[in-house]
């Protein structure tokens, strides 16, 4: 298993999680296939998935250590992210903040992103020992909170999912977020089997965040 602390920095490295939902565990894997072709490494298998914990495995099984980072998300309990953890799942995603899923990803030094949308969410996810404030849903609160949340709390590590897109990246990015996490605007190719165009949206995702970061 790759160490927590290096997990956390080649997320934060990559900048962009790609959220994975799918109808089928096959097309699962494709679209996670076309995502890494893009340069989009940090995958997250979300468990409305069918067979997301095969999947998982799958993915772990296929490529070598380094060349991914698959994490499960959806994860609403200690039970099922404990499955995903022996599944292969490096990071542990959660809508909602969870202490007791908090605690048993401590437990195992997993990475965990919980789901927060108020500052009191914030701080007591901090307080339990969450690694990065999953800002969800994105579309809600806007890069603006963000800005917001980071005056009184400039150290809290936040990734907005939901209604992150091609348009708004570099907004979410100039704000303070160390991560996006990005769902249908960048997987909505795999409805019609154009999984060419989720690899070509992954790389302007991926020279979006560079840019927006002056790289």
């Amino acid at each position: 298993m790759i160490p927590k602390l290096n997990v956390l920095q080649k997320i934060m490295e990559a900048g962009v999680v790609a959220v994975v939902r799918a109808e089928t565990s096959e097309q699962a894997v494709k679209i996670a296939d076309a995502c890494l072709k893009g340069g989009v490494a940090a995958i997250e298998i979300t468990f409305t998935v069918p067979g997301a914990v095969e999947v998982i495995k799958g993915l772990a099984a296929t490529y070598k250590q380094g060349e991914i980072i698959i994490g499960a998300g959806t994860v609403l309990d200690p039970e099922t992210a404990r499955a995903a953890i022996l599944a292969g799942a490096q990071y542990i995603v959660s809508p909602s903040f969870n202490p007791e899923t908090v605690k048993l990803c401590n437990r195992y030094q997993v990475p965990i992103m919980a789901g927060c949308m108020t500052i009191k969410e914030v701080v007591e996810a901090m307080e339990a020992g969450t690694d990065i404030i999953k800002l969800f849903p994105g579309e809600a609160l806007g890069a603006a909170f963000v800005k917001a949340l980071k005056g009184p709390l400039p150290q809290a590590p936040v990734m907005p999912t939901g209604g992150v897109s091609l348009d708004n990246v570099q907004d979410w990015i100039k704000a303070g977020c160390v991560a996006v996490g990005v769902g249908g605007n960048l997987t909505a190719g795999a409805k019609k089997g154009d999984y060419e165009s989720i690899t070509e949206i992954g790389r302007q995702f991926i020279d979006k965040v560079r840019q927006a970061r002056g790289k």
